[in-house]
């Protein structure tokens, strides 16, 4: 068996799931496969090493950091409230302008709170596996989590209802 087999195998069996981690992380399609190849590509430089373990775990931690190191080092760059192609009020009927709203909302998150809430809410990971992906406590994933919801809350006030099926500390307000 050539020393890559088992690594396409992974690729072509985890991608789509990959990609949805990194489109959530970065908000961009573009952006997301490029974020998603830089780090499959390191990946298949140590795949002898991490094919016997949990090599999923160790891509989705790899996405989590690049995207947060892209972000440093794109700090002199503007960005704007609303991109261009947001300007166009969409069809409410179809659940666009909460997704809309809720993407703006979380691209105004910080990298780590867009992490946590990616790893928590959207992957359904637990406190403790979000902890070991992002290599935090559990406590730190906690308040990141409270922060981030928090920082939705005043963002975006009217996903009260979405954040309310999240937090029940929201459910008591």
């Amino acid at each position: 068996m050539d020393r890559y087999e088992s690594f396409l195998e992974f690729v072509r069996a985890r991608q789509q799931a990959l990609m949805r981690t990194a489109y959530l992380l970065t908000g961009d399609a573009p952006q997301a496969e490029d974020l998603l190849q830089t780090v499959l590509m390191r990946t298949a430089g140590h795949w002898k090493r991490l094919s016997g373990g949990n090599p999923e775990a160790y891509v989705r931690k790899a996405l989590v950091n690049e995207h947060i190191s892209w972000r440093r080092r794109r700090r002199a760059e503007t960005l704007t409230a609303v991109p261009p192609e947001a300007e166009l009020v969409p069809d409410p009927s179809d659940g666009s302008l909460r997704r809309l709203t809720l993407q703006r909302a979380l691209m105004r998150l910080t990298p780590r709170q867009r992490a946590v809430l990616v790893l928590r809410f959207y992957e359904d990971r637990s406190v403790e596996e979000s902890a070991h992906l992002l290599g935090c406590s559990a406590g730190t994933v906690k308040s990141q989590t409270s922060h981030a919801l928090g920082r939705l809350r005043t963002l975006a006030p009217e996903l009260a209802n979405l954040l309310r099926d999240v937090d029940p500390e929201e459910a008591i307000r």
